[in-house]
């Protein structure tokens, strides 16, 4: 390799590592490298020698810099930075527009000129003929994917590049002709049989899904209307669980705020012998705050349930799987073979939804008793501690008096 040679890969290598951007699969060093080795198949099969070979295989290692610029026009930049490059290294002026046109050439739906341009342009497409065309395909449809967000079904892309073979494609050069025309034959023949099993395969799925249709539309199902009252009633039912919960909190967080206050500002007073008058009235506002606390606590405390059901329960259908404390501790192969029971059941479904929607209303009856009684205490307590330190100071005044 030429020193003109060595510095030309150095540079591309280095630009396409730090400047192309991620996604590019397909147009990176990779392809340069296979493009530059077909330009010198393709060179030595023409008898090419001297500084032709050398423009050739310049032309071959620049023709895809463009892309670390943008993929839209980036054989135009990328003739323009090979000319940048070459004219820094004091290269003939003739050799580097020699260099840009076929860089130049290998634009989509250029059609090549000279001999030159000609084997540029393919080796720029010899992986037609490639034995992992697949592969290769592959990584082209992922790079327009992430770079171009040009997404294809299978059936698409196998046309895509069919089209691609038949119509906007073919060899120029002698050598190519006869060595890589019949591969990409052999290619072209693969896409098109691919292209016959993937519609193949549609169709069948297409049918198996209509047959699994129709087999559905057999199978009883309970009116639309039965569906809706079981989802808005639950949902409803955990609105109010929501809503209790909401209240406890509250009266909870009223009450700790009420025994911190007097904590901090009656109890100190208390040890001082002339506010013994208030002992009584404190003592009954803690009372009665902290009974309050206690009921929200109780009202809001989740029951703890086994977690465990067995097979015989779920074959007899005593077992609610749709609560999560009745599987909790079970392990997950049994709980999948139990809700696949209960899916092909219907009627063992809809008992399930009827326990689950029974169960949470006797819950929430819980909550709003106690919650109930929680907001009675609370206002007496307040009522009466009130009494109390009224009385309390009317018999302080009538005793100074």
């Amino acid at each position: 390799m030429t020193p003109i040679l060595e510095n030309a890969k150095e540079y591309v290598l280095k630009t396409l590592n730090e400047q192309l951007p991620n996604g590019y699969l397909y147009h990176n060093y990779n392809h340069t490298q296979r493009v530059v080795k077909h330009v010198k198949e393709l060179i030595d099969a023409e008898g090419i020698d001297g500084e032709a070979a050398e423009d050739l295989q310049l032309a071959a290692w620049f023709h895809d810099i463009g892309f670390v610029k943008s993929a839209e026009g980036h054989e135009q930049t990328g003739a323009e930075m090979a000319a940048d490059f070459l004219r820094q290294k004091e290269l003939p002026d003739e050799r580097i527009a020699r260099i840009r046109k076929c860089i130049l050439a290998t634009a989509f739906n250029t059609e090549p000129i000279t001999l030159h341009e000609k084997i540029m342009v393919d080796a720029d497409f010899s992986h037609f003929s490639s034995k992992n065309y697949d592969e290769v395909s592959s990584l082209l449809r992922q790079e327009w994917r992430i770079t171009q967000d040009r997404s294809f079904s299978d059936v698409e892309w196998l046309e895509e590049n069919i089209s691609m073979f038949n119509m906007h494609h073919r060899y120029h050069t002698p050598h190519a002709v006869q060595h890589w025309q019949p591969l990409k034959h052999q290619n072209l023949l693969g896409l098109i049989q691919e292209k016959k099993k993937v519609k193949k395969k549609k169709k069948r799925d297409r049918l198996k899904e209509l047959n699994l249709k129709e087999k559905l539309d057999k199978v009883k199902r309970p009116e639309r209307g039965v569906e809706t009252m079981y989802r808005v009633t639950l949902r409803n039912h955990i609105k109010l669980s929501d809503i209790a919960d909401t209240k406890a909190n509250i009266l909870l967080s009223v009450n700790a705020i009420i025994i911190s206050l007097a904590l901090s500002n009656l109890l100190p007073k208390l040890d001082n012998p002339s506010n013994t008058y208030l002992i009584w009235p404190t003592m009954i506002f803690l009372t009665f705050s902290l009974i309050s606390m206690g009921l929200s606590v109780l009202a809001t405390r989740p029951n703890v349930t086994s977690g465990k059901f067995t097979k015989e329960d779920v074959n007899q259908k005593k077992v609610n799987l749709l609560f999560f404390g009745n599987f909790h501790k079970m392990r997950l192969d049994d709980f999948e073979w139990a809700m696949n029971e209960l899916i092909h059941d219907k009627d063992y479904l809809y008992s399930s939804m009827t326990k689950d929607l029974y169960f949470l209303g006797v819950v929430l009856a819980r909550k709003y008793k106690i919650l109930r009684l929680t907001y009675a205490i609370f206002m007496l307590g307040i009522a009466l501690s009130v009494i109390a330190f009224a009385i309390a100071f009317t018999n302080l005044e009538m005793g100074k008096i």
